[in-house]
């Protein structure tokens, strides 16, 4: 299937691009915009933003959209990755080099964690809060297999957004995400609010997978029903030949009809587009800083 011409991308490059490379090599960081081959890297590295991927470079998860590299061979074959302690300490001086107004935070699945990585997380935001105090922070979690401890630990960190995406639509989770349950991602949205109900929640869709009309205004009907304040809905491109195929690219007209259906329901903002990721733009959603 042929690429339309409204799925274009400039190549990264440029001093700024460059530069941030160069940092997050030497300070042994991930971001995701590398790993996840984010066709936005070279506007956004451009624009001195980038999105840092804690806990390592490697997931204890299989999913089929993905691009971030995978140890998965089977529950009873995983091995134990190697946990960085000092990586939130790392990140919150990148984040202060950088000078950023908004830092997001992801990171790769760790089901091979007893906290799923909830520590470290909670740790890199206290790191950033306390090495630049007017940045504004934006978690990006895994589902931590609907553990309430795991999520209180991030809340009560004090982020200022935090986000969890579902990806794609309830019926499409056996085949893009095996070791996912829709229903779980739902309800992490919605404890997160019960958790605090101040912070603003935020979640992902990717369309062009295989969903229905009616399934993908489900799926959004459903992250308002969480409380989720925030969606951003983005065009699936496969990253290689093995992975999930993409059933059809969705049009600039739709996207732009999707937004609308999307602030109807009462999502404060919507990020509709062919290229946009969970991150895209970002910065935007949150400024002013929101913490009090």
């Amino acid at each position: 299937m042929n690429r339309p011409s409204w799925i274009k991308a400039k190549a990264p490059d440029g001093a700024e691009y460059h530069e941030l490379r160069n940092l997050v090599e030497s300070a042994r960081l991930h971001t995701v915009c590398q790993s996840a081959c984010c066709p936005n890297i070279g506007e956004c590295w451009r624009e001195r933003t980038a999105t840092f991927m804690i806990l390592g470079n490697t997931c204890t998860r299989d999913c089929r959209f993905c691009a971030v590299p995978s140890c998965w061979t089977g529950a009873a074959n995983l091995k134990r990755l190697p946990l960085d302690e000092d990586e939130p300490r790392r990140v919150a001086e990148a984040v202060k080099y950088l000078g950023l107004k908004h830092a997001v935070i992801t990171s790769v699945t760790r089901d091979d964690l007893p906290d799923g990585g909830a520590s470290i997380f909670a740790q890199t935001i206290v790191h950033i809060q306390n090495t630049l105090p007017e940045c504004a922070i934006e978690v990006l979690i895994p589902d931590f297999q609907g553990s309430s401890e795991a999520l209180r630990a991030v809340v009560d960190a004090k982020p200022d957004i935090l986000n969890h995406n579902i990806e794609t639509v309830s019926r499409c989770y056996p085949q893009i995400r095996p070791q996912a349950e829709y229903r779980r991602s739902i309800e992490l949205l919605r404890k997160a609010k019960e958790f605090d109900a101040k912070l603003r929640t935020k979640s992902g869709i990717m369309v062009g997978v295989s969903e229905t009309g009616d399934e993908l205004m489900e799926a959004m009907r459903d992250l308002r029903s969480a409380g989720c304040d925030i969606l951003t809905i983005g065009q699936y491109l496969a990253p290689t030949p093995h992975h999930h195929p993409i059933s059809r690219y969705y049009t600039p007209e739709e996207f732009d009809q999707l937004r609308a259906t999307g602030l109807e329901m009462g999502f404060s903002h919507v990020e509709s587009g062919p290229l946009v990721r969970s991150s895209y733009h970002a910065a935007s959603q949150t400024s002013p800083k929101l913490r009090s």
